[in-house]
C-alpha cells in the first residue's frame, strides 16, 4: 500500500470508497453466452419483409450454438462471442400459397466484421421454386444483418452495466471496447428475460395518464393490442405478441417490449412495458382500460413508474404511436380528450 499523495495511483483505495477493483485495474470477467442466448432469439423472431412478391417472416430460431463474454482489464472492455445461428422463415404469395425454409448464419464472430457474415437463405427440400426466396436473399437478409449488429450493441452496452465501477466522487471512467468488429449499428432488440446482475441503482420515476376516444367497440379496441397481424398494421414494423396473461410482445422492430400481466376481454388490458433504451429490466407499470360509451369507447391509459426524464417521450409514443396511428390504420378517428 503507498502512502497518501505517494507511490502508484493503482493502489490507492481511497479512489473508491469500497475499496472495490481500484480504478477498475484488475481482471474481471462476466460471462453473456445465457443472456446472449435469449437475445439473438428474440431479435430475429417474428423479423418479416413484404413485398410484391408476398410476405416472409422467420417463425423459429432452431440452433443458437456458442457462447459470449466481457473482459474488463484497466478500465477496458474486451468482449468475445461467437455464435452459429440456424431459422425457419415462412412465405405466404399473394395468391395464399405458403413456402418454407431456412436461415444459416455459421460465423457469428467478434472476429468478423459485420458485413462479412454468411447469411444463407434457402428453401426446405421438396419445396416449389417461388420469387419469395428472393425476396429473403435480399430484404430479408438486410433485415437479419440489422437485427444481428443490434445483438451486438446490446452486448456493449446493455449487458456491460456494473463492469466498469464509479470512483469515490461518483464519477464512471470512460469505458474503451476492444473489439474487431466495424459495424454501423441499428437498435432494434430488446431487454433480455436474462438480464445482467442487478446494479443496485435506482431511477426517479413518474406517472401519468392519457384519455382518448376510438369510434368503435370496446371489443374491436381491445383485439386491436393483442392482434399481431393488427399491431404490425399500425407500427408499420415488425411485432411479436404472444396474447395471455404471462405472454411477451415486441413492437416497432424490438424498440418496445414488455409483457402481458393481466388481460380482461373487453375491458381491461395490464401490461409490464419499456423502451429499449431505459435501464435493463426497468419496466413501467401500464393499464389500458376500456369502457363503452355507446357509438364509442374511451381509451384511458394510465402509465406508472416511467423514468422521470422520459415521461415526454412515453406520453408522445403512446399518443402517436398508438393512439393516432390505430386511428388512423382502422378509420377510428374521433376528438382527443
Amino acid at each position: 500500500m503507498a502512502k497518501w499523495g505517494e507511490g502508484d495511483p493503482r493502489w490507492i483505495v481511497e479512489e473508491r470508497a469500497d475499496a472495490t477493483n481500484v480504478n477498475n485495474w484488475h481482471w474481471t470477467e462476466r460471462d453473456a453466452t445465457n443472456w446472449s442466448s435469449e437475445k439473438l432469439k428474440e431479435l430475429l423472431m417474428g423479423l418479416w419483409v413484404e413485398g410484391e412478391e408476398g410476405k416472409c417472416e422467420i417463425t423459429e430460431v432452431s440452433k443458437v450454438e456458442g457462447e459470449a463474454s466481457i473482459n474488463n482489464r484497466k478500465g477496458k472492455l474486451i468482449f468475445f462471442y461467437e455464435w452459429d445461428l440456424k431459422a425457419d422463415w415462412r412465405g405466404t404469395s399473394k395468391s395464399g400459397i405458403q413456402y418454407k425454409g431456412n436461415i444459416e448464419v455459421p460465423n457469428l464472430s467478434d472476429e468478423n466484421d459485420m458485413d462479412d457474415l454468411d447469411i444463407s437463405v434457402s428453401l426446405c427440400k421438396d419445396e416449389p421454386e417461388t420469387v419469395l426466396l428472393s425476396l429473403m436473399r435480399s430484404e430479408g437478409v438486410k433485415k437479419i444483418r440489422t437485427a444481428l449488429a443490434s445483438y451486438v450493441d446490446f452486448l456493449k452496452t446493455e449487458f456491460t452495466q456494473g463492469m466498469i465501477l464509479p470512483t469515490a466522487n461518483g464519477v464512471t471512467q470512460q469505458q474503451t471496447a476492444q473489439t474487431t468488429t466495424k459495424s454501423n449499428i441499428t437498435k432494434i432488440g430488446s431487454c433480455s428475460a436474462a438480464p445482467p446482475p442487478n446494479t443496485g441503482v435506482k431511477i426517479p420515476t413518474c406517472k401519468f395518464s392519457i384519455k382518448d376516444t376510438f369510434l368503435t367497440s370496446p371489443e374491436d379496441l381491445y383485439r386491436v393490442f393483442l392482434n399481431q397481424e393488427m399491431v404490425q398494421a399500425f407500427t408499420r414494423s415488425s411485432a411479436v405478441v404472444q396474447a395471455e396473461k404471462g405472454g411477451k410482445f415486441r413492437l416497432l422492430d424490438g424498440n418496445v417490449n414488455g409483457e402481458f400481466q393481466e388481460l380482461v376481454p373487453e375491458q381491461k388490458i395490464v401490461m409490464k412495458w419499456r423502451f429499449n433504451s431505459w435501464p435493463c429490466e426497468h419496466y413501467a407499470a401500464v393499464t389500458l382500460t376500456f369502457t363503452d360509451k355507446g357509438n364509442e369507447t374511451e381509451l384511458k391509459i394510465e402509465c406508472r413508474a416511467v423514468p422521470e426524464n422520459e415521461e415526454e417521450r412515453t406520453r408522445d409514443g403512446w399518443q402517436r404511436y398508438y393512439c393516432h396511428a390505430i386511428k388512423q390504420t382502422f378509420g377510428y378517428g374521433a376528438r382527443l380528450c
